[in-house]
């Protein structure tokens, strides 16, 4: 989404789009100021897009008909004209004056009386003796200089009044390079949208959008995004008022969906949609937002004119209407003529669920899983309704089912409370301290059960020593029990332990967990409580190298080094550099480093990491003997997760059967243990690969290599429809490139070129720069052409 919005601020073709877009990624970048501050030390800019000049860059149109060559009437001879403005008198030079336009042009030099006159009385028209002297000043110099605000906003007036646009765009333009401020902005976009000063009113905007999302809670300032119309929109955002409130609308909905503000900014997105997409969304939007409000009615007009645009999801809207005002019937049935005039999705039987009972239901939510098995509903669904009828096992199994992939708060509250419910408190106390280690703000129960309660839990389980966390931890990490990890690591950062390394391993777990967010926030929590300096160093080394930039990590650990040569050092810069050094010779460098490494103290669970690394490295080069070293080393620490690189070597060295058992001997060891039958697959006879890989994607259906080879397998018995049919049955639910890339080379073989042509533009917008995929792009289109 962020390479997508960035290439819309690079390609946008106004200024008020590159405004919008600019904001937008701003409002999804927040929170990443440390990064920011980070590369500056290391002398990088993180700046993806720069501050705008909009004075500079939004051009007036002003009238080309301009009077300041005008001919002068023959008849007058006078030079200078005065105007009076109550007891004081400016003189201007009348050609210069009736230059400004037309109005003082017919005024000067027409029929009218005063262009006889020598003094004209200006006093009615609302200009000040100081406002008019610039504007004298301006019509000779064409310049406004040290003008104050108060009198620019004077002459802004007066410049519209005479239609005196040279001197109305230079009046925008100085007021516009004030504002600094979003107490400026509040007070000068009212005179911009009265007085029709696009600049004026962009550099408003400007502020205001930089301030998202505090400014939002300011009532003056949602109410002049509330109440502009349809002119003022044009003034102040061009033609972007779309994705203006796009953006406004999406961070009033993370602020709270329900509030009036939300329901003001998606009334103006629909205001604003003009294309049938535009139009089906902001339907949509609004319709979603009136039926949290509980305003049935226009929800109800909203969905079906979002339906009627096309937007299927809609139809989920009128179901949950129609449920509420008692017609389920109904709602059933209108799900179901979705569901059987279109290639049907998860998330509709899902929907559907909802309106039956008894075994039509159940099979609704299975089929539910079986299109989409990453919806989280369906689980809880049958899990709470196994404990109902004290099938324990089989709930637990069941919630297991999806914790095993995709780490929901949700399911893990619900898991809870099972455990709360069988008095097993010890691993009901694992559930909810994962839970706040995921989001400590959290509420369970839907905010009923604050999460100090967790002392209720505490009171059952007895009390771990520090080395009882220690003992507890190594336990759980050789066990690849993740979830069980970051559970002692909660319950140790409590303690006086140094809470820097606690928060960088729990760092590392939210990374295998998939929860990339809280994992950077875990990092940016060990650098602020890191003990020391070059402790510090690493921690923020890792935070670079997390989000893309791998040589100002590397940089982070070289400094640290130079500190002091610990264990975490030698192993970021081993890590970065094996990632950016593209000459081959550089694996030297690495196995030298993760050797420093493994001679510096540190505990088993780093070390085994350090010795599989290093394996892995060996491998690469081809000295087996070495690497299965590292690998046995590893073991004998219970890094479990050393089986793996193990195999690898006996596979190398033709021993499949001995690779098949080292990947046997991980599964058994392993709680999480998906990618173990997913290696494991590779060394064994088809059928039995077929089998393991079966059990991969019912363990972690999101992993993408057994569908890629379960429809290879087809492809090679010539069932190219069912090839297409497996790989289809993934991309539902995860539009991975890899699966798109493969898909589309099925529709070619079959020649169904404009499938294929749609598969190579879904890849292209997950990574538009994959060069394999655009060759095959280019070489499907001309095949259409």
């Amino acid at each position: 989404m962020r390479r997508s919005l960035r290439s819309a601020w690079q390609k946008s073709s106004t200024v008020h789009e590159k405004l919008v877009f600019g904001a937008w990624l701003k409002y999804e970048k927040q929170r990443e100021e440390l990064i920011s501050d980070l590369l500056a030390t290391c002398g990088k800019c993180a700046e993806e897009f720069g501050p705008i000049d909009i004075v500079s860059q939004l051009h007036a149109d002003l009238n080309s008909n301009s009077n300041e060559t005008a001919i002068m009437n023959a008849d007058c001879n006078l030079r200078n004209v005065i105007f009076r403005i109550g007891d004081e008198k400016i003189v201007c030079d009348r050609k210069k004056i009736a230059g400004l336009s037309a109005p003082f042009h017919a005024m000067l030099n027409g029929c009218f009386s005063e262009s006889l006159c020598e003094i004209i009385d200006f006093s009615e028209n609302n200009i000040s003796p100081l406002g008019f002297k610039a504007i004298s000043e301006f019509s000779v110099t064409g310049n406004l200089n040290e003008v104050s605000p108060n009198i620019l906003l004077e002459i802004l007036i007066f410049a519209n009044k005479f239609c005196c646009e040279r001197l109305k765009d230079a009046c925008d333009r100085k007021l516009a390079s004030l504002v600094s401020s979003v107490e400026d902005a509040v007070e000068l976009m009212e005179f911009a949208l009265q007085e029709n000063s696009s600049v004026l009113a962009a550099s408003c905007l400007r502020v205001f959008l930089h301030e998202l999302p505090t400014c939002l809670n300011d009532d003056r300032v949602v109410e002049i995004f509330s109440h502009a119309d349809k002119q003022k929109r044009i003034i102040m955002v061009g033609a972007a008022s779309f994705s203006l409130y796009c953006l406004l609308s999406e961070v009033a909905m993370n602020l709270d969906p329900q509030s009036n503000k939300t329901a003001c900014f998606l009334e103006r997105l629909v205001e604003s949609a003009e294309t049938k997409q535009q139009k089906l969304l902001a339907f949509h939007q609004l319709g979603c937002v009136r039926l949290l409000r509980k305003e049935y009615d226009e929800a109800e007009r909203l969905f079906e004119a979002a339906l009627n645009a096309g937007h299927i999801y809609s139809v989920s809207g009128l179901a949950r209407l129609g449920y509420i005002r008692g017609h389920r019937l109904w709602a059933y049935d209108r799900l179901s003529s979705v569901i059987s005039s279109i290639t049907p999705l998860g998330w509709m039987y899902q929907e559907r669920s909802l309106y039956c009972e008894g075994i039509n239901k159940y099979e609704d939510l299975e089929k539910a899983t079986e299109l989409d098995p990453t919806l989280t509903y369906p689980y809880m669904y049958r899990a709470a309704s196994l404990m109902r009828r004290q099938n324990v096992q089989d709930a637990l199994a069941e919630i297991n089912r999806i914790l095993g992939f995709k780490l929901a708060l949700e399911c893990l509250e619900l898991r809870f409370c099972f455990y709360l419910a069988l008095e097993d408190y010890q691993a009901a106390l694992c559930d909810v301290q994962a839970i706040l280690t995921l989001s400590p703000d959290y509420r369970m129960f839907e905010g009923g059960w604050q999460h100090t309660n967790r002392t209720l839990v505490c009171e059952h389980v007895g009390n771990w020593t520090t080395a009882d966390c220690w003992m507890q931890l190594y336990e759980r990490w050789s066990s690849v029990d993740d979830i069980g990890s970051l559970s002692v690591i909660y319950q140790m950062l409590e303690s006086d332990a140094p809470k820097g390394v606690l928060y960088f391993r729990q760092s590392l777990l939210l990374l295998r967990l998939n929860c990339p967010e809280a994992a950077m926030q875990s990092l940016q929590l060990a650098r602020q409580h890191a003990s020391t300096e070059h402790e510090r160093l690493v921690y923020e080394g890792w935070i670079l190298y997390d989000t893309g930039h791998c040589e100002e990590g590397l940089r982070k650990a070289e400094e640290s080094i130079k500190l002091n040569r610990s264990f975490e050092a030698f192993f970021l810069k081993a890590y970065a550099l094996a990632d950016s050094s593209r000459d081959p010779s550089g694996s030297v460098t690495v196995v030298s480093l993760l050797e420093d490494a493994l001679k510096c103290p540190s505990d088993r669970l780093r070390k085994g990491q350090a010795l599989n690394n290093l394996g892995s490295v060996y491998v690469d080069h081809g000295k087996l003997d070495l690497a299965g070293d590292c690998y046995i080393n590893a073991l004998k620490i219970r890094h479990t997760r050393a089986h793996q690189g193990l195999a690898r070597v006996h596979f190398l060295r033709n021993d499949k059967a001995a690779a098949y058992e080292e990947m046997t001997k991980l599964i058994e060891k392993a709680r999480n243990n998906a990618s173990a039958y997913e290696k494991r697959s590779e060394y064994c006879d088809r059928e039995l690969a077929k089998a393991d890989l079966e059990i991969v994607t019912k363990l972690d259906p999101l992993r993408v290599y057994p569908y890629k080879y379960r429809a290879a397998v087809f492809m090679d018995n010539h069932k190219e429809k069912e090839a297409i049919a497996e790989l289809s049955r993934a991309i539902a639910f995860k539009a991975d490139l890899h699966l798109l890339h493969l898909r589309a080379a099925f529709y070619e073989h079959i020649g169904d070129v404009l499938a294929a042509l749609r598969d190579c533009r879904a890849a292209l917008s997950v990574d538009p720069n994959h060069q394999e995929m655009l060759e095959f792009h280019s070489r499907v289109n001309s095949h259409e052409l």
